[in-house]
């Protein structure tokens, strides 16, 4: 069988282990964040300290604490603690521990379940379980990433208290990297390591909430700096950049002239010379480049570099790459020449473009913070008593058909990626674009 009751609390972490698997904290003075929960005379907190859990499910993103909590109950409870992965095993050997604790039952001991991953068991699975749990056979603790509402049976759900786990705060995540700068025995304290706090809170935004990707990431970044000739780690900016890389695999089809060339076609486009584009359009299929690789080019380009100073430009690309892929070459060849024409004549803005990347970068480097409550649907009970929905205002129920609602999380409040130009039809939408900013402020002032 794939359960075992010994696996979350072997004494000794291996040395070999990744920092964050060293690093688990040992009890719940250690525990942070989550002070909603396990916070001094917090609910969870009590039920840990005084070992009266009932079944419960843990929801919360990756690396927030879900199985070290489950470490801390199997160290401080009085019951059998069995400890089960919903990838590793399946329904069947749930059965056999269910057989089990209804046994040890008969005798008073209690049988804590713990199911990481819950959410992999269908919703046929889980009623293997349920009955156990009505009888009190087992006391049920499922961790799950994904919403409960719609990965659980209603059933099982209604005899088990959820309780959410938010991701970790920057500020909390500092506490663990230093914990861990500082920790000889487990962490990295003996070795000489140097790094400005400021490089260790850019970790813990790479790291959106996720006490594992921080611990690891450091780690990375400490196993790859060089020691100086006092054996002195330095952190710099430059060994980040390298931890934090992801790598990507570039496919070379046809080898550099294939990229040299669609470079020069599109910088072609964006300068609007209209007879580079058709020149360097026209090598590239007479060497027999596919077609509609090149329409997906200008597909791409008619967003990136026409965006919405002329929005029938993607119309143009698009229609092509149909021509295209109805008749192929050579007869698609005039069809490719009228798009590339018109997109080099085209008025030109890249709002679209740098309005995207900045957002991009907000998600990226920024804490990934939750969709604010009165965003979010609410269509389970459970939902809605967590306050989902809770605040929202219909834009159809305001006279302008817009309300003074923010929908940007709070960090980012007040922020503007998509900046329009004044080239082509682009101006009337930034008129547009300020014109319903003036009426949200406008409402703001009325009430």
């Amino acid at each position: 069988m794939n359960f075992e009751q010994s696996s979350l609390f072997d004494g000794e972490i291996k040395k070999s282990a990744p920092l964050a698997d060293r690093m688990r904290p040992r009890n719940l003075d250690e525990f942070v964040g989550q002070d909603h929960l396990l916070g001094k005379g917090r609910i969870l907190r009590k039920l840990i300290e005084s070992d009266q859990l009932t079944s419960m499910i843990l929801w919360g993103p990756p690396g927030v604490g879900k199985t070290t909590l489950a470490m801390l109950i199997a160290n401080k409870t009085g019951a059998r603690f069995v400890n089960f992965s919903a990838v590793l095993s399946g329904i069947n050997e749930v059965k056999d521990i269910m057989k089990e604790a209804r046994e040890r039952r008969r005798y008073g001991q209690r049988t804590l379940l713990f199911i990481d991953e819950i959410h992999r068991f269908n919703k046929s699975q889980q009623d293997a379980f349920l009955p156990y749990v009505e009888r009190g056979d087992i006391i049920l603790i499922g961790a799950t990433t994904e919403n409960p509402s719609f990965e659980l049976n209603s059933a099982l759900l209604s005899r088990a208290k959820v309780f959410v786990l938010n991701p970790l705060s920057p500020d909390d995540l500092m506490i663990l990297l230093k914990r861990a700068l500082c920790d000889e025995e487990r962490g990295l304290g003996n070795l000489k390591i140097q790094v400005e706090d400021e490089l260790l809170y850019k970790i813990a935004n790479f790291a959106n909430g996720d006490a594992r990707v921080a611990l690891n990431t450091l780690e990375i970044a400490a196993l790859s700096a060089v020691p100086d000739e006092k054996g002195i780690i330095r952190i710099t900016e430059e060994v980040l950049k390298e931890a934090f890389q992801r790598k990507t695999l570039l496919y070379d089809k046809k080898g550099e002239e294939h990229y040299n060339l669609i470079s020069a076609f599109h910088k072609s486009l964006r300068n609007s010379d209209s007879d580079a584009a058709l020149y360097w359009l026209a090598r590239m299929l007479e060497a027999g480049e596919d077609p509609l690789y090149v329409a997906r080019r200008m597909i791409r380009f008619a967003s990136e570099d026409v965006g919405l100073a002329d929005p029938k430009a993607l119309e143009q690309a698009v229609a092509a790459y149909q021509a295209a892929h109805f008749i192929g070459m050579p007869e698609c060849s005039v069809n490719l020449a009228q798009a590339a024409v018109y997109l080099a004549l085209a008025p030109k803005s890249n709002s679209l473009y740098t309005g995207y990347n900045r957002a991009k970068k907000d998600a990226l480097e920024t804490l990934a913070q939750g969709v604010p409550l009165h965003l979010r649907n609410a269509p389970t009970k459970l939902m809605e008593e967590l306050g989902y929905g809770r605040g929202y205002k219909y834009a159809h129920d305001y006279e302008d058909k817009i309300a003074d609602m923010d929908c940007l999380p709070e960090n980012l409040k007040g922020k503007e990626y998509y900046i329009p130009t004044e080239q082509g039809m682009e101006k009337s939408f930034k008129n547009r674009k300020r014109f319903l900013e003036e009426l949200k402020k406008r409402q703001k002032n009325l009430g």
